[in-house]
């Protein structure tokens, strides 16, 4: 959520960025704010229909006010905290993960105005990225519980803390690349692949050992591509990361999906989760 809201702000133009992710079916609580004064949105609840971000969540497509105080195609539940905070054009795009509405992102200025074009696709894209985060995070809570359900054995014994080992998985990886000594580089991935194909949360007496090497086996920058999907990363991201092109990205991205025999980035990635090149 506060890379999505950043994005808005560096990439979009939009001074202010605030939003939330659903925590039952019908409201969503406002927990993140980037360039905000006062802290009046901050824990404000948000009904669907109600106000620009509930009617969002309602249609389920972005919406914009260019003066959110005098307009009247929203209903106006939320105008003191809008006022405390000065917002004038706001816009509000809900993040939509398998067709249901988990949140939404909203980008305001403290002038009224007609909002360009600029903006509104930036908001799109940050809204499109946080919902890989969501769907992969979705699918890894997903397979801990068929592992469990065919093992009696949990994959991870605190899902919170193991999305940290990942996303920590995934930097030194990319830093990984930066060092110039070949063996330290070297056992640095080793160490990261074992850290990958360990059993999270498993209390055994027997020394691990990483699973057996196939012929399906990625290269280690087709692995690093998918760590960085795998935190949600888009191309462009995963590139800058790991100091390559969008489209040298992209080929890594497709020949990892067809030695994994994936037909989606989501399908990789939890194809290589469940070959251990992933934790």
């Amino acid at each position: 959520m506060r890379a999505a809201l950043q994005r808005m702000r560096r990439g979009g133009g939009l001074p202010i960025a605030f939003g939330g992710l659903f925590e039952g079916t019908r409201q969503f609580r406002i927990a993140e704010a980037a360039g905000t004064a006062t802290p009046a949105l901050l824990g404000l609840t948000i009904t669907t229909g109600n106000g620009l971000g509930g009617k969002a969540m309602a249609l389920s497509r972005p919406v914009c006010v260019a003066d959110y105080p005098a307009s009247r195609v929203i209903s106006h539940e939320y105008d003191a905290a809008v006022a405390e905070e000065g917002l004038r054009c706001v816009l509000a795009v809900p993040v939509v993960v398998r067709r249901r509405v988990r949140g939404v992102l909203y980008g305001a200025l403290r002038q009224p105005m007609a909002l360009g074009e600029r903006p509104m696709s930036v908001a799109v894209e940050a809204a499109r990225e946080l919902e890989q985060a969501l769907a992969i995070r979705d699918a890894a809570q997903d397979e801990a519980h068929r592992v469990l359900a065919v093992t009696g054995h949990p994959r991870e014994a605190d899902p919170a803390a193991w999305e940290e080992v990942r996303a920590a998985h995934g930097e030194l990886r990319a830093l990984a690349q930066r060092v110039h000594d070949p063996a330290l580089r070297r056992e640095l991935l080793t160490a990261l692949g074992r850290l990958a194909a360990a059993p999270a949360g498993a209390a055994t007496t027997q020394p691990f050992e990483p699973p057996a090497r196939s012929s399906t086996d990625l290269s280690p920058r087709e692995v690093d591509v998918l760590a960085c999907v795998a935190s949600g990363a888009t191309n462009a991201t995963a590139a800058a990361r790991l100091g390559l092109r969008p489209e040298t990205v992209k080929s890594y991205l497709r020949s990892s999906m067809r030695k994994l025999g994936a037909h989606t980035r989501l399908q990789a990635v939890v194809s290589a989760r469940r070959a251990g090149l992933l934790p």
